[in-house]
């Protein structure tokens, strides 16, 4: 589904949620008590500003009596094969978010990954999967990171642990062209990008991924993964622990100034790498 055509839907499943709304005599306050979230929140669903999390649809559904409209909307507007069903409203987040903060332990983030990286993390992680799969979920991958191309983009802080730095992804050619693009975007001052280095040791985020979001007119949120699943958390005090976590990998890693000339350094070694084989 096209960009376009998905926000109609979008703004479709809202204007039908307030008629539903309406149609039941409650306020949006009244319907956000009953799915546990603030009445602000039904107020950005129904103007489409901001997406309801599949339970959340769930919960509209037990409150109005509407036969599970809502969660088939949702599930529709979410499913994008190139998206794991965890993953879809994550992508639609970043797209609102005016700040994004991710702690990456193993990989290069996504929204800064070139086609090469890209590329051979997804062929690694599904080994029998045709070229076909692998060229879809690469376009995926590097359209979501248009976001930091906008003049509109989010502040983008990025605290990498070093052994994203050392593992050559797709090769030593490959790797030192990924570094290359993250001192590039550091430069032109895209993104703010520290590295967490091995002599930090034990670190406050030792259980892997984080991401924390915020937006103008919504409350923040956080989003942790490991292997197979991933889990998007608005619950205030989990957020607020989450922050904290952020707060204290950044105060252990590099400044920025160390850190770029840590990641051009790498980089320098995977190129010298690749010139010698």
């Amino acid at each position: 589904m096209a960009n376009g055509s998905r926000q109609a839907a979008w703004e479709f499943f809202g204007t039908e949620l307030k008629r539903r709304r309406e149609d039941a005599g409650i306020t949006q306050v009244e319907l956000g008590a009953r799915v546990f979230v603030s009445g602000g929140y039904i107020g950005q669903f129904e103007q489409a500003i901001r997406k309801p999390q599949l339970d959340v649809a769930q919960r509209i559904d037990d409150a109005l009596q509407t036969d599970s409209i809502f969660e088939r909307l949702c599930r529709k507007l979410i499913d994008d094969p190139r998206y794991a069903d965890y993953f879809a409203g994550v992508v639609e987040l970043e797209r609102l978010a005016t700040r994004i903060c991710e702690f990456a332990p193993t990989v290069i983030p996504g929204l800064l990954q070139i086609k090469d990286y890209a590329g051979a993390v997804t062929v690694a992680a599904n080994p029998f999967k045709p070229d076909s799969y692998v060229d879809e979920i690469v376009t995926a991958r590097l359209e979501r990171s248009l976001i930091l191309d906008d003049a509109t983009r989010p502040e983008y802080w990025v605290t990498l642990h070093e052994n994203v730095l050392r593992i050559p992804v797709g090769g030593p050619r490959a790797m030192a062209t990924q570094l290359e693009h993250v001192a590039g975007l550091m430069r032109e001052r895209a993104a703010v990008v520290t590295v967490l280095p091995y002599s930090a040791g034990a670190h406050a985020a030792m259980g892997g991924m984080l991401k924390l979001m915020s937006f103008d007119d919504a409350p923040p949120v956080a989003y942790t993964e490991t292997e197979y699943s991933g889990t998007l958390i608005d619950a205030p005090a989990v957020v607020m622990h989450a922050q904290r976590t952020y707060d204290l990998l950044r105060v252990a890693a590099l400044s920025p100034k160390a850190s770029l000339a840590l990641i051009e350094s790498a980089a320098e070694d995977f190129r010298r790498c690749a010139s010698t084989t």
